[in-house]
């Protein structure tokens, strides 16, 4: 049995909650890497990236290195005399460093591998109507999670959960598998199994502007499913169409609505307390959304200080 000294690398909140349930189930962890300081909101001030903030509060050692390959972050790793690392939304790892610590490097990612490969599997997993997803711990290897894998743990997706939800209950279950996977790798007693790769694998594509945009041309079920899946973040969208105005619209929450109807799709049909949009196999019901310059708001608060004519559209 050897004992663990990890360096841990990771950005976001995701990542916070993996590098808490390590120190609470006491591993040492010699460093932290994280991304650098990147400048955020209207003023630019430089941000802090969620794990850093984790980090400064349990006086963790700290490295933000901008090359990953620099010289004097490398002595600087090094020295932390880690035998292992664990990544967990970090960025792609140059050899040098995933092959430094004696006992390797494993990733933490967020579904069933070899699917959802890549930025983004909890948005895709529900984009794709998936009703199962998971998280999976492997070895990294030169490839995007590509390596042998550890350990995967299965969850179910409910029909109405939003990637957010799906989001912490991901982290939480993250949690027990990086723990078992720390424990393996402790006491010498991990196996491996290697990843096979087919045609029908689905891949996490980077999320974009472009991707995010709702088509209400599509089905139902994809219409309602992508809104879901990229709620509350970085959110679907669509132009609204208002007489001469028109605006990029953020929608967080809908309703599906399956019913025959005469409406052309993306006709807006508002009260003053429900907003819907036609689509081929029924209505969209928008609950909550943003506007450009407004805050996310619940359509019925919306609906109070605004009306849309018969010939609003939603494109």
């Amino acid at each position: 049995m050897e004992k663990l000294r990890i360096v841990f690398m990771g950005t976001p909140e995701f990542a916070v909650g993996i590098l808490d349930s390590i120190i609470k189930n006491n591993y040492e962890v010699v460093g932290v890497i994280t991304a650098a300081d990147k400048p955020a909101g209207r003023g630019q001030k430089l941000k802090h990236s969620a794990v850093k903030e984790y980090a400064l509060e349990q006086n963790l050692t700290l490295l933000q290195p901008i090359n990953l390959k620099d010289e004097g972050f490398l002595a600087e790793l090094k020295s932390l005399k880690a035998n292992l690392q664990v990544v967990v939304a970090f960025r792609m790892l140059p050899e040098i460093v995933w092959k430094m610590p004696k006992l390797g490097t494993f990733n933490l990612h967020a579904s069933l591998l070899p699917n959802y490969r890549g930025a983004a599997p909890i948005n895709w997993a529900i984009i794709n109507g998936e009703t199962k997803t998971g998280v999976t711990t492997f070895f990294i290897d030169d490839k995007i999670d590509t390596g042998a894998i550890i350990l995967s743990k299965e969850t179910p997706i409910a029909f109405s959960e939003s990637a957010g939800a799906l989001h912490d209950r991901l982290m939480d279950l993250g949690c027990e598998v990086v723990v078992e996977t720390l424990d393996l790798i402790e006491n010498g007693t991990v196996t491996t199994t290697i990843q096979t790769d087919s045609s029908t694998i689905k891949t996490a594509y980077k999320l974009n502007k472009d991707n995010c945009k709702i088509d209400f041309s599509k089905s139902g079920t994809e219409i309602y499913n992508l809104i879901r899946g990229l709620s509350p973040y970085p959110s679907a969208w669509c132009s609204v169409k208002e007489g001469v105005e028109e605006w990029n619209v953020k929608i967080y929450e809908s309703k599906l609505i399956s019913e025959s109807h005469e409406f052309e799709v993306g006709s807006i049909i508002a009260t003053k307390k429900e907003m819907k949009i036609a689509i081929k196999d029924g209505f969209i019901e928008i609950l909550s959304l943003q506007f450009p310059g407004k805050k996310a708001m619940k359509t019925s608060e919306l609906l109070n200080g605004m009306t849309f004519s018969s010939h609003s559209k939603a494109m």
